[in-house]
């Protein structure tokens, strides 16, 4: 299992954070080993400006990958030069 951590940024309502949510969840039972923290957005009005439009936004260990549509390739990819 990486030690690598993916962070999804989103807020309560959203379905589209709802649909990234259960995929990353599904990569997870599919075997990708990785961490995932989820930030509501509402707590911070800083992340609330800069990514209210654009959730849900998917970061691996800080890289953005991901912005509106949970791109799980992208995800793959990163997470894939950490070692296992």
């Amino acid at each position: 299992m990486s030690g690598a951590v993916v962070t999804l940024y989103g807020r309560r309502g959203c379905h589209l954070c709802e649909e990234a949510r259960v995929r990353l969840e599904e990569m997870r039972r599919k075997g990708a080993g990785f961490e995932l923290v989820e930030i509501d957005i509402e707590g911070d009005a800083e992340l609330h400006r800069r990514m209210l439009e654009l959730i849900p936004v998917v970061e691996v260990d800080g890289v953005r990958v991901s912005e509106l549509i949970l791109d799980a390739d992208a995800v793959r990819a990163r997470l894939d030069k950490f070692p296992a």
